[in-house]
């Protein structure tokens, strides 16, 4: 039996980079766009956290282009309304790919945005009550008027060259309708405007407002045909293509081959001759779209920014320690690991589809595989955090003694059948208070009683003493035979046996067990010391309180 951990996954792996942070991004939508629409829980609400936060480190043309990347399952209302309440290029894309049916879009397209709204309406599978139902709630698709065109017929016959509208000239009175058809009625103030008063107005100098950014959608010839509400009069209308601009050949032309080839367009300069707002130079980045039931080319859409000024030079990064670059490692080795987990566990739980049952079974093992080796590089990545001073031990208190007692009746399902084990004693029998959280004395006393546990033969009983000494807990652990022998470079470096053992702490072996063991006690301010047959164990201690420390007479002074 296997659960799904993938997102848990996720979600500790950190994106220390642009590179990790487009991959968790990825990963992310794949496993929230596939979660049931019931799904609910702190982790889910953590992932789309994680996923906002992302999104903001990584541009909404690169955002939009993961989301029409093919294969890519938006299947659940709750990611679609989160992508859709972003940038235009986002929710364009994430709404034009969701896999919806129809009671899910009547659920989700009220609560969009009002642009979000109309590129619901723009899809053509909706079905007749989705589409009744947006007509009753004014919830068009955004365009403008169709172009007509008169017919041959309808021209004088002594027109001596055919009145037939050049593309440029339709758009444009395209838009002139279309703006004519939403202004306001005569005496009516225009939308978001104050009537103007006769107070002078033409002796008021207003500042000049230089837009930095704004955002567009093209059609299949290049023009720009939707934008900002606050740049659609000054952008709309725009030829991405054409020859009359001020940009040099070489940019005209690489700008004209990417619109021509259906290619992204990265930071291609582009000169805009008009209103102060909008005039100037500007960088484009846009990717392509494609019609999500033909296939296709529908135009770009993308963003429009102003060049940077020339930012002062960063200092030289610092060098890599030999810490980072395990981690770095390790990170690379888990992507293409959790994918292969991914892929096995979808054969074995047969979510496309039945299978047979020896993939299933064969699935199941690499899918077992794949945790044993997450988890192990979770070891190796805490030895390189722990060596490189990158971990913190909580500073609390726990009761050493109790967590030591604890562990030896968990070992005793496996101790017990081999009549082995741990023969425990404390002196005074008094708690053994240290200053380390509950859950790291727990997992440092298990990784020792288990290493030595595993590597004690049938019948080997080990003493395991425990003691309160100058302000120390010290824990003395008897070695068994095996590694008694060895001196303490060999028992750092012991290897797994070749013969298979039932219990142990690590896939690594005694040596990087106890290694690690060893970091976890430096980390918390103690030590693991090899002397003679036996590990030493010594951990800060803790002053219990005592009971009469008042202010009675008799009593001496506490230094």
């Amino acid at each position: 039996m296997h659960f799904d951990d993938r997102l848990a996954t996720v979600l500790r792996s950190r994106a220390s980079g642009s590179a990790t942070a487009r991959i968790q991004y990825r990963q992310l939508l794949d496993l929230l766009g596939t979660m049931p629409v019931e799904s609910q829980g702190a982790q889910l609400d953590a992932a789309c956290d994680r996923l906002s936060d992302l999104g903001n480190a990584i541009a909404s043309a690169d955002r939009a282009a993961m989301l029409r990347e093919p294969g890519l399952r938006l299947r659940n209302p709750r990611l679609v309304a989160l992508l859709a309440g972003g940038e235009a290029a986002v929710a364009a894309a994430a709404i034009g790919q969701a896999q919806l049916d129809e009671d899910e879009w009547i659920d989700l397209a009220p609560a969009l945005p009002i642009a979000a709204r109309g590129l619901v309406r723009q899809r053509r599978d909706l079905g007749l009550r989705a589409e009744a139902l947006f007509d009753r709630l004014g919830m068009v698709a955004p365009g403008l008027p169709p172009a007509e065109v008169p017919a041959a017929g309808a021209l004088p016959e002594d027109s001596a060259i055919p009145a037939k509208p050049s593309r440029i000239g339709a758009i444009v009175q395209r838009i002139e309708d279309f703006r004519k058809a939403r202004a306001p009625g005569e005496g009516q103030p225009g939308s978001g405007e104050a009537p103007h008063l006769p107070f002078g107005d033409g002796a008021i100098e207003r500042p000049a407002i230089r837009l930095r950014a704004f955002d567009f959608a093209t059609d299949s010839e290049g023009c720009i045909v939707w934008s900002d509400p606050g740049m659609a009069p000054m952008a709309v209308g725009l030829r991405l293509a054409s020859s009359d601009t001020a940009d040099p050949p070489a940019a005209r032309a690489a700008l004209v081959l990417a619109l021509r080839q259906h290619q992204p367009i990265r930071a291609m300069q582009f000169e805009i001759a008009g209103a102060p707002a909008i005039a100037g130079r500007w960088l484009i980045d846009a990717a392509p779209c494609f019609d999500p039931q033909s296939g296709g080319y529908t135009g770009h859409a993308g963003r429009m920014r102003r060049p940077q000024l020339a930012a002062e030079p960063e200092p030289a990064p610092a060098p890599t320690s030999e810490a980072d670059r395990v981690r770095q490692l390790l990170h690379e080795l888990r992507t293409p690991i959790n994918a292969i987990q991914g892929f096995a566990e979808v054969i074995q739980q047969q979510l496309f589809g039945p299978a047979p049952h020896e993939y299933r079974a064969l699935a199941a093992a690499i899918a077992g595989d794949a945790a044993h080796l997450l988890a192990g590089f979770e070891e190796l990545e805490r030895l390189a955090r722990l060596e490189g001073g990158g971990i913190e031990l909580a500073q609390d208190s726990c009761d050493l003694a109790a967590v030591t007692e604890a562990t030896v009746a968990q070992l005793r399902p496996f101790t017990d059948p081999r009549r082995s084990g741990f023969s425990v004693s404390f002196a005074n029998d008094e708690p053994l208070q240290t200053a380390l959280g509950q859950a790291d004395a727990e997992r440092l006393i298990w990784r020792l009683l288990a290493t030595l546990a595993g590597a004690a033969s049938p019948g080997e009983m080990l003493t395991l003493r425990g003691q309160l000494e100058g302000g120390k807990v010290q824990l003395t652990l008897q070695l068994p035979a095996t590694l008694a022998a060895m001196d303490n470079r060999q028992l750092m470096q012991a290897v797994p046996s070749a013969a298979p053992q039932v219990l142990m702490a690590g896939m690594f072996g005694t040596g990087f067990s106890l290694r690690l063991a060893s970091a976890e006690a430096q980390a918390a301010g103690g030590k693991l010391q090899h002397v003679g047959k036996e590990l030493q164990l010594s951990l800060p201690g803790l002053t219990a309180a005592e009971a009469g420390h008042s202010g009675e007479a008799g009593n001496g002074s506490v230094i």
